[in-house]
Formats: structure tokens, C-alpha cells, sequence
């Protein structure tokens, strides 16, 4: 636990899912927390929850869209607390649709968060990430991001890119001292399923998602690349239910 206790992390889209099993983890393991999504009351409950709990999280409404907000974040957490650590770049959108049906809209939608967030995010911690020559930026990818299934093409686009980012991400900033980490997650019972708008094609996944496991798994692992020795970095992880096969 000893490198983990005390570190700084920002979560974004911590107001359920992975990113709220994964606030609730690291609080458990002496982490202090900087929490952003888009749902404040969410953010309040999850803070109150791990304050009562003995931990420290502050929280800022946050839409991953907005460059300004992204940077506005991380001045927040060095100002309260004078670094930055990690960076859990969690916020995603999954509006999976087959391509003939034209969701323009969630498109544009997924490119925004998906990838942009993701972009808006890094650069708003990698300044004083690379004066400290110290930090670690953890992506949320998906198996979408290493295999594509008919209605998923864009979904997979936006993940297969998280991948890029990272790995470019990892061989621009090794020789400062910043570690990467991409997570790949399966099944996993969140609430991105009801970003489907295609009215045909939710029941299809949602049906698929019935052997998913809970987001706590995903947290462990997230706290797993996060406690090692710093001369140790964990790159990249899949993690599946048994029962996935793809």
C-alpha cells in the first residue's frame, strides 16, 4: 500500500460505473481523490460516501468535451493539493449503432469524449506531470479496441484510438519518469448501455451484458497498475469475464 497511500488521482466520469468503483477503491487504500462528471449530485454523494468512509475527495463538475474544463480541473487538484499523481481517464460514451442507420449525433458524440476527452484530459496533467518527472496516466480502452463487432465500428474506432494515444503517449514520456496504462475492459456492469439510442439494436447488448461482471473488478486492477514500484509500469490490461469469448 505504501505506493499508493497519499497519492493524488483524478477520475473523470466518477459519478457511477468504473469510475465510482474505482473512487471508492483507491479512497479505501489512502488515496486523495479529485472526482469529475457531468451529474453533481452523483459527485456529492460518492464524495460524502468516501469522506464518512475516513477518506479525502473533493469534486468539480466536469464535461471531458471542454478543453477549458479539462485544464480547470487540474489546476483545481494542484491547487488543493499541489500535485497530480494519476490521471484516470475513465468518461466514455458506447451509442453503438450499425452504420447505415446514420446516428450522426452519436457520432459526434463518441469521437468527443471517447477521444478528445481522453486528449483533453493528458494535456491538461502532462505540464506538471513532466516537471515533477513523476506521474502515471491511466486510459480506459475497451476489447472493442482490439477486436470490432458489427454495430460497434465507431465505438471501436474511438477505443482502438484510446490505444494509439497511450502507446504514444508511453514512448513520448518514459524518459520522464511517466508511466502508462491501458485498461481494456469486457463486459462490465455499467450504465454505458444506455447510451444506445438505436432502439433495435439496445436489446441486442443489453442481452449480451447479462454475464458482466461487476466494475469492481476493473477497479482492483486499476488500483493493481497504480501500486507498483515506480521503475515498474503496467502498460496494458484485458480483462474479461470467463464466460466472454470475444
Amino acid at each position: 500500500m505504501s505506493n499508493i497511500q497519499g497519492k493524488v488521482v483524478i477520475i473523470t466520469g466518477a459519478s457511477s460505473g468504473i469510475g465510482e468503483a474505482t473512487a471508492k477503491e483507491l479512497a479505501s487504500r489512502g488515496t486523495k481523490l479529485v472526482l469529475a462528471a457531468r451529474r453533481e449530485e452523483r459527485l456529492k454523494t460518492l464524495q460524502l460516501e468516501i469522506q464518512n468512509n475516513g477518506g479525502e475527495a473533493i469534486y468539480k463538475v466536469t464535461d471531458v468535451t471542454s478543453h477549458e474544463q479539462m485544464e480547470e480541473l487540474a489546476e483545481l487538484a494542484l491547487g488543493t493539493f499541489g500535485k497530480v499523481d494519476v490521471l484516470v481517464n475513465n468518461a466514455g460514451l458506447m451509442p453503438n449503432s450499425f452504420l447505415h442507420t446514420k446516428k450522426i449525433g452519436d457520432w459526434n458524440n463518441i469521437i468527443d469524449v471517447n477521444i478528445k476527452g481522453v486528449l483533453y484530459g493528458i494535456g491538461a496533467v502532462l505540464p506538471s506531470m513532466r516537471a515533477r518527472k513523476e506521474g502515471h496516466i491511466i486510459n480506459i480502452s475497451s476489447v472493442a479496441g482490439h477486436s470490432v463487432g458489427a454495430g460497434s465500428a465507431v465505438y471501436a474506432a474511438t477505443k482502438f484510438a484510446v490505444r494509439a494515444i497511450s502507446e504514444g503517449l508511453r514512448k513520448e514520456e518514459y524518459a520522464n519518469n511517466i508511466r502508462t496504462t491501458i485498461i481494456s475492459p469486457g463486459m462490465v456492469t455499467t450504465e454505458l448501455t444506455e447510451s444506445i439510442t438505436d432502439g433495435n439494436f439496445k436489446p441486442v447488448v443489453e442481452k449480451m451484458y447479462e454475464g458482466a461482471i461487476d466494475a469492481d473488478s476493473i477497479a482492483r486492477s486499476i488500483a493493481f497498475a497504480i501500486e507498483q514500484p515506480s521503475d515498474v509500469a503496467i502498460n496494458e490490461m484485458i480483462i474479461r469475464p470467463t464466460s466472454q469469448e470475444r
